[in-house]
């Protein structure tokens, strides 16, 4: 039975709290995912629906990036993939009427969990200025004033066009195309947010800012290092390919500040053994304190350097730069300062060394705990060091696996949404379409709520994703956002950044991955890459929520056509008309992606994007090789009285979107704002267990940040360390607060006192 969308915000006083649990999945993720499911789509929705999630004939689940084997299971989807779709696919509806009683000023009081709980947006929305509430407008309407205020613009660098990775290529290619031919590269996207630090480093060691392994290296893989990553919550059909690669012969060593149920055991719901015993996967857990990891792959560097026979010197020979610098700096590591860094014991590191020279095949994944801290760009750079120490890049089971968040992130990318475009990606566009890019760079996030805040831009486009709900330093996001001239999200359901906006506001409503998308020429399909650099496509199944909706790339071709007229030569009606038009200009300015339709109607799974390092050994850096490097290692310090705090999330959510206020993993019940501290360090500052506590983050100019009112959860994770929920926490976290090189948000880094709350 479809339930009603909650009438009023659920009060989250007073959160239960159990032990953690030590296994993921099994027969309690297949009941909650049912749950979910009948709650919002019913019955045979549910089954019409889920069945075809990841299929070839199917639709991209529009959750996480992780790729899909070639053979498909029936149900080839996880419990948070099933809630991404329920949520998409729910019968529930945010109509005219529902703005009519909800005026902005109370839309600003709701949590994100109630504004997603609401439903699916039925017809484009204006907040007309001066307006307390939004109103339906025309689509004409919406696009006769995205012209006005973009034609206003003192200069199109006035204007920022941000992408989610929910897009697909199609609208993607387009957004960027629009961007450039209307004048700038402000093109920030959720990649600045997470893996921008990963695309930093790899681009500079090994010439490709992308993952080098395949699923079928993580099956043949003799190590597998998880690092900073939770793949149980936030990639949980990871842990099937760490299982097979287990019953394989594999080990994997799990490096992170908490325990996580998913790497201690999987019960996998899809076999009966899997459900009643499941599989042990961790065969160390490395409990490292927040931020420590450069300086353990810097000592493991040491400790193969140091072991004979150990590095693979034709390979380091052949195929690398830089060599005799790095290994001057690593035989410089220190045991001391790296237990201090890393807050583990000696002989945890030599239980490591063991393992990483009994592989021959090594891989090594990584996600947010690695990548949002000041010295991300140099950890990561010397993971690869770690790798090319032992030729364990090109090489079948073994490379780098940065696991990408969100389903097309990576393809986003790849269609040029990036706001530092290569030279060669814009004389191609250029070439084929006729036009002028700009050359100078624009705005990444950060620099886009600067530019904001500063009257440097007027005019915020986003194409899907909860901006404001994603973003550091909340406050000043949303001052920054209210000083737009007009704020525009192309989106599917209600977020924050519905109610946070511009002098004028505009929603427009848009299909999801799972709506059946019909143009003039026909029943179309989109595509995107996923974590391992495949291209296949997506097809919806169900009739769209409303008959008001637009599909991205119809919004993004129509959007040109107001804005740029007849001066444009661009056939955005051809485009709208029919996607298959789109892939064929990428397969001419995209490398890649020649013949993109005959290799898709070739084969339904799709085709892989080539990879030099991968494939041939080939490393398209500056020196023509892959290259060492030799950063001076860095690890946060963290004052006396004070914790290192970082943000993430629960197993009830993806990204920023709520689906409830539980983390079954994590012993949470009924509530999000908790912090997770080591009892003794709960001690030490005079923390009970279930007292309330106000987060207070300290900046190095000497500013405070606060949030108030957060359960303190006496909890096993690294000493000197906390965890608590994002979006909640965003606001501790300085605008400022970056990492070197990428301009990542140094969101796992976060130094803070606790002080006795006012909820107490």
């Amino acid at each position: 039975m479809v339930s009603k969308p909650p009438v009023g915000d659920p009060v989250q006083d007073a959160p239960q709290v159990t032990p953690p649990q030590h296994a993921a999945a099994g027969l309690p993720a297949i009941g909650h995912t049912l749950r979910i499911a009948q709650e919002q789509m019913g019955l045979r929705r549910t089954a019409r629906t889920l069945l075809k999630v990841n299929q070839k004939d199917g639709f991209d689940c529009p959750g996480c990036a992780w790729p899909e084997e070639d053979k498909r299971h029936v149900a080839e989807f996880c419990e948070n993939g099933a809630k991404a779709v329920a949520e998409e696919a729910t019968l529930r509806r945010v109509t005219p009427e529902f703005f009519a009683a909800h005026p902005l000023a109370d839309l600003a009081t709701r949590s994100g969990y109630w504004l997603g709980q609401q439903g699916r947006i039925t017809q484009p929305m204006l907040l007309p200025e001066g307006g307390d509430r939004y109103e339906p407008v025309t689509w004409e309407r919406a696009f006769a004033i995205l012209a006005e205020e973009l034609r206003a613009l003192a200069s199109p660098d006035e204007a920022l066009f941000y992408t989610s990775g929910r897009t697909s290529n199609e609208a993607a290619f387009l957004l960027q195309l629009f961007a450039r031919e209307f004048g700038t590269n402000n093109l920030p996207d959720c990649s600045n947010m997470c893996h921008e630090s990963s695309g930093s480093a790899l681009t500079e060691t090994i010439g490709i800012g992308k993952g080098s392994v395949s699923l079928e290296d993580l099956h043949r893989a003799d190590l597998i290092i998880v690092a900073g990553q939770n793949p149980g919550t936030n990639h949980p059909r990871m842990l099937s390919a760490l299982e097979k690669a287990k019953a394989g012969g594999a080990r994997i060593i799990s490096v992170n500040p908490l325990p996580e149920a998913g790497l201690e055991r999987f019960k996998n719901p899809q076999t009966p053994r899997g459900m009643l015993k499941g599989a042990a996967l961790n065969d160390l857990f490395l409990q490292i304190r927040i931020g420590g990891d450069q300086a353990l792959f810097r000592l493991l560097n040491k400790l193969v350097l140091e072991t004979a026979g150990a590095v693979d010197e034709e390979f380091v020979r052949e195929h690398t730069h830089g060599y005799e610098e790095f290994a001057a700096a690593a035989r410089e590591a220190d045991w001391d300062e790296t237990l201090a860094a890393t807050g583990l014991d000696r002989s945890e590191i030599e239980r490591a060394l063991e393992m990483v020279l009994a592989s021959e095949r090594t891989v090594v994944c990584w996600a947010m705990g690695l990548t949002q801290h000041k010295h991300s760009v140099p950890t990561i750079r010397e993971v690869v060091n770690f790798l090319l120490l032992r030729g364990n890049i090109g090489r079948p089971g073994a490379g780098v696996c940065p696991v990408r968040g969100h389903s097309n992130v990576q393809g986003d990318r790849t269609m040029g949404i990036f706001e530092r475009p290569a030279p060669a990606f814009l004389d191609a566009l250029d070439k084929e379409f006729g036009i002028v890019s700009p050359r100078h760079h624009g705005f990444d996030v950060v620099r886009s709520i600067q530019a904001l805040r500063d009257g440097e831009a007027k005019v915020f486009f986003a194409m899907g994703g909860n901006f404001v709900g994603a973003t550091p330093d909340t406050e000043a996001t949303e001052a920054a956002m209210r000083r737009a001239r007009l704020t525009v999200h192309v989106s599917t359901k209600l977020n924050r950044s519905h109610a946070v906006t511009g002098t004028r506001a505009l929603i427009l409503p848009t299909l999801g991955r799972t709506d059946k998308d019909v143009q003039a020429g026909g029943k179309q399909f989109v595509t995107v890459e996923d974590s391992m650099s495949l291209v296949h496509a997506s097809r919806g199944n169900l009739p769209p929520a409303s008959p008001h909706l637009l599909s991205e790339p119809a919004i993004v071709a129509r959007m040109a056509r107001a804005v740029l007229g007849d001066g444009s030569a661009t056939p955005w009606e051809e485009f709208e008309a029919d996607y298959a038009t789109i892939r064929d200009r990428i397969g001419r300015v995209v490398p890649g992606f020649e013949d993109f339709n005959a290799r898709l109607a070739a084969d339904p799974g799709g085709f892989r994007l080539p990879h030099g390092p991968r494939d041939e050994r080939r490393f398209p850096t500056k020196t023509g090789k892959a290259n060492f490097t030799a950063a001076p290692v860095e690890y946060p310090r963290v004052p006396a009285g004070r914790l290192l705090l970082q943000t993430l999330r629960s197993h009830d959510q993806y990204n920023t979107t709520i689906y409830g206020l539980d983390d079954r993993y994590r012993g949470i019940k009924g509530g999000r704002r908790v912090v997770l501290v080591h009892p003794e360090d709960a001690a030490a500052l005079g923390f009970a267990d279930g007292a309330y506590a106000d987060l207070v983050s300290e900046w190095t100019d000497g500013s405070e940040r606060r949030a108030p009112g957060f359960r303190v959860v006496h909890y096993p994770t690294s000493r000197g360390c906390a965890a608590a929920y994002y979006p909640e926490t965003n606001v501790l976290v300085p605008l400022e607060s970056t990492a070197d090189v990428s301009n990542t948000p140094a969101s796992k880094s976060v130094i803070v006192r606790l002080e006795e709350s006012a909820s107490a």
